[in-house]
C-alpha cells in the first residue's frame, strides 16, 4: 500500500510538471494573496474541530473529557482517508474508536455509516446553493433547497415506520445494512439534530471556501465554483479513490464545474484543471495542518493519552 501511494504521488508530480509546470501552478497563489490563502486554510482547518464535536456528541459517555484526544483521532482518520486508496482509510475509524475509547467495532461502524450518509446529504445541499443562485424561479428554488436541507430531521421523526417497512420488504445483505443504519442513528432526537447541524456547518463552510478559492483562481460562473467543490468532494467518497486524491480529486472538480455551466473550450478547461490542482493542494495542506495541530495540542493537554 505504501509503495502504491508513493508511486502514484511521484507519477502525478511528474505528469503535472510535464503538462503545466509546478512553478506556473504555484504562481497562481500570488494572485490570490497570502492573507486570503491563510484565511482559507484557517477556515478549512476549523471544520476539523466541528467534525470532532460531532463525534464527541455522538459518543458522549465514551469521549467525555477527551476532546483533544478525539481531535487527534479524527485527524489521523482524515489523513488516512486522503492518503490511502480505495477508501481503505475508512476502516481506521472503528479500529481507532475501539482502541482509544473502547467503542465496539459494530457500533462505531454503524455510526460512521450514518455520518457518511449525513455528509453526502449536507454536501449536496451546500453545493445546491450554486444552482439556486443561478435559478430563474429563485423563491421556489430556495424553498425546495430549504426542504431538502431539513429532510434528515423529517426522516428521523418518521424513522420507525420507515425502517419497519424497509426491513419487511428487503432480504439478505440489504436488510442487514438497514439494521446497521438504524443502530447507528442516535435514539435521542436532540442528539440527532445536533449531529445534523454539525454536519451542515462542516460541509457548508468547506464548500463555500472551496467555491470561493476556485472563483479566485479563475473558475466561472459562480454556479461552476460550487459544482467544482461538489465534484471534488464527491470524488473523494467514491470507492475508486487514488492515493492522496491525486488525479481523481482535480478531475472531480473539473467535471463538477463543467456540469454546472463552466466554459467547455479547450483553453478554459486547461485553466480550470490548473485551478483544480491548486484547490486540491489546499485541501491536502489543511489536512496536514490539522494533523500537526492535533499533535501539538496533545503536548499541552492534560488529557490522558
Amino acid at each position: 500500500m505504501t509503495l502504491l501511494t508513493v508511486a502514484c504521488l511521484v507519477a502525478y508530480a511528474a505528469f503535472v510538471e510535464w503538462q503545466w509546470g509546478w512553478g506556473r501552478l504555484l504562481a497562481q497563489w500570488q494572485k490570490v494573496g497570502l492573507w486570503t490563502t491563510m484565511g482559507a486554510l484557517v477556515l478549512l482547518t476549523a471544520t476539523y474541530f466541528v467534525r470532532t464535536q460531532r463525534i464527541y456528541d455522538y459518543f458522549p459517555k465514551q469521549t467525555a473529557g477527551h476532546f483533544l484526544k478525539l481531535f487527534r483521532l479524527t485527524q489521523v482518520h482524515n489523513l488516512l482517508n486522503i492518503m490511502l486508496p480505495f477508501r481503505a482509510g475508512e476502516t481506521s475509524f472503528p479500529l481507532l474508536m475501539r482502541s482509544q475509547f473502547s467503542v465496539p467495532i459494530p457500533r462505531a461502524t454503524a455510526a460512521l455509516l450514518v455520518m457518511r450518509l449525513l455528509d453526502l446529504h449536507a454536501l449536496c445541499a451546500a453545493a445546491g446553493i450554486g444552482l439556486v443562485i443561478g435559478a430563474s424561479g429563485r423563491p421556489l428554488a430556495w424553498l425546495l433547497w430549504a426542504l431538502f436541507l431539513v429532510s434528515p430531521l423529517a426522516f428521523f421523526a418518521a424513522k420507525g415506520p420507515i425502517f419497519r417497512r424497509l426491513k419487511g420488504s428487503l432480504s439478505g445483505k440489504l436488510e442487514r445494512l438497514m439494521e446497521e443504519v438504524e443502530a447507528g442513528i442516535p435514539a435521542d432526537g436532540g442528539r440527532f439534530a445536533r449531529a445534523w447541524f454539525f454536519t451542515v456547518v462542516n460541509w457548508g463552510v468547506k464548500v463555500l471556501v472551496l467555491a470561493w478559492v476556485l472563483g479566485l483562481l479563475g473558475v466561472a460562473p459562480l454556479a461552476a465554483t460550487f459544482g467544482g467543490a461538489l465534484g471534488g468532494e464527491l470524488s473523494s467518497v467514491l470507492p475508486v479513490h487514488a492515493p492522496g486524491g491525486v488525479g481523481t480529486y482535480p478531475a472531480g472538480i473539473t467535471a463538477g464545474a463543467l456540469a454546472f455551466g463552466a466554459d467547455k473550450a479547450r483553453a478554459a478547461v486547461s485553466a480550470m484543471a490548473e485551478a483544480a490542482i491548486n484547490a486540491h493542494l489546499m485541501i491536502v495542506a489543511s489536512a496536514c495542518v490539522g494533523t500537526a495541530l492535533s499533535v501539538m495540542l496533545s503536548w499541552f493537554s492534560n488529557e490522558p493519552r
